[in-house]
């Protein structure tokens, strides 16, 4: 009997949209994968490289952190304090954070003697480097969107598979555990559908509590708190690196207009700011005997009537605090900890600090990369399960025939999930009207796609 073309939400057409999905989402997964599993050991791996600045002095008290600032920005030419990183330890080298407009660079200065030990393009450092080689490929606002595309569709995907793998009868076997002698196909199989049912549940979760840092769905999320909330919230959080930019170069111009200011009321030219970070020591010392989680970062006001600021930048976001401060006496103006902050703020707060795999310490760490691991092994699997049964001539995909019905339940959860993920929803309806207007008519591409039952074809086993 011919087969006809699929109407409405059959199990065909769930595990053609499946196909499609990972067809796209496979090498994005991969190097989500990669990137982030590298990422996740990124305290370990800037200790190690911060080694050889971990014990320079020998004791004897320090030059001040006003000094050091100061022997940060000569360092650099033109260049004004962004941040200055309380040491943890008195025998490190303090790191000072300075910048022109949008470029930073850290400085490594000697606790004693300001020598300049080191100097990094803060953007070339190797951690940052994978952060937004994970984050938007190192390709800007279309890198993100990218990213942010794909990690979509790995919903879809995840969500499809499960349908898919959802047991219809038989035993457990090949289910939620591979048989044990499967050869072949049923060893790849095996191992793609027992893979998804493990990591699906945590990878949704990655992929969900990533979308915050995407350009697309961060700026839809800060929209719709505006909105909500009668004024544009102040995030803990970038949306895309043009983004943080955009920040840094704002900071800079409002600590280079109240250098300015000031510099006038001492009897200098604007050309020449004062160099003396004297407040800078009386926040250092309000600060230090609070033992903020680490690091703490020590930022210079951003106008002429703006406070000090100084925060814990903890990579375990719900040990975060935010305290402002007067410049003159040192004293603490406002304090806001991580409890304080909207329930927006600590949910997506507590999903990085998961996702990045800081929340929970070393299991955390276990546990994500795990995933990272599980989700390759599914990409891997798939892409040889599709190879194997690929017919020659064709793509391969699922054939469009009638079949189960999907039901209303997964259809409406895909319409839900274009609704909360604008891009996808936008590219969903695209492939949809492609599809039906555009490669329906066209007999070849009809064929090749298995949008049409295909002229016999031989396919590939092994």
């Amino acid at each position: 009997m011919q087969r006809t073309p699929s109407r409405g939400l059959t199990h065909a057409t769930v595990w053609r949209w499946h196909f499609y999905a990972g067809l796209f989402c496979i090498p994005f997964v991969l190097w989500l994968s990669i990137t982030g599993a590298i990422y996740l050991f990124r305290p370990q791996v800037e200790a190690w490289l911060d080694r050889p600045y971990a014990h320079v002095a020998a004791g004897g008290g320090s030059a001040g952190a006003a000094a050091q600032a100061a022997a940060a920005v000569r360092a650099v030419p033109g260049s004004v304090l962004h941040r200055y990183q309380l040491p943890e330890t008195p025998a490190q080298a303090v790191q000072v954070i300075v910048g022109r407009g949008t470029q930073e660079t850290r400085v490594y200065v000697h606790p004693q003697t300001l020598a300049i030990l080191k100097t990094v393009d803060e953007d070339m450092r190797p951690m940052r480097v994978v952060f937004r080689l994970h984050g938007e490929l190192l390709a800007g606002a279309a890198g993100s969107y990218l990213v942010e595309l794909a990690a979509s569709w790995a919903i879809v995907m995840i969500v499809t598979g499960l349908f898919l793998w959802w047991p219809r009868g038989g035993g457990l076997g090949g289910v939620v555990y591979p048989r044990l002698g499967a050869r072949g196909r049923r060893f790849w199989r095996d191992l793609h559908g027992v893979s998804g049912f493990w990591v699906s549940a945590f990878a949704l979760f990655l992929l969900v509590s990533g979308l915050p840092w995407a350009k697309s769905w961060g700026g839809y999320l800060g929209t719709v708190r505006a909105i909500v909330e009668g004024q544009a919230p102040k995030q803990d959080w970038s949306s895309g690196h043009t983004a943080e930019l955009r920040s840094r170069a704002a900071a800079d111009a409002g600590t280079r207009a109240m250098m300015g200011e000031h510099a006038e009321h001492g009897g200098m030219t604007m050309a020449h700011p004062p160099t003396s970070y004297g407040p800078l020591d009386r926040i250092v010392a309000r600060v230090t005997p609070l033992a903020l989680a680490a690091p703490v970062l020590v930022a210079p006001p951003t106008g002429p009537d703006a406070p000090w600021t100084a925060k814990s930048d903890a990579a375990n976001r719900p040990l975060r605090t935010d305290l402002t401060l007067d410049g003159a006496t040192g004293a603490i103006l406002s304090r806001k900890n991580f409890a304080q902050r909207r329930l927006v703020d600590r949910l997506v707060g507590w999903g990085v600090a998961i996702h990045e795999g800081q929340a929970f310490g070393w299991l955390n760490q276990l546990l994500n990369l795990l995933t990272a691991i599980g989700l390759a092994l599914v990409s891997v699997s798939s892409v040889v399960l599709w190879w194997r049964r690929r017919p020659d001539g064709v793509l391969g995909a699922p054939p469009a025939v009638t079949g189960r019905r999907g039901g209303w339940g997964l259809a409406a959860g895909i319409v839900l999930l274009g609704v909360l993920l604008p891009l996808f929803g936008a590219t969903l309806v695209a492939v949809l009207l492609i599809e039906r207007l555009v490669l329906r008519r066209s007999p070849a591409a009809s064929r090749w796609l298995g949008l049409s039952p295909p002229i016999a074809a031989a396919g590939r086993t092994g």
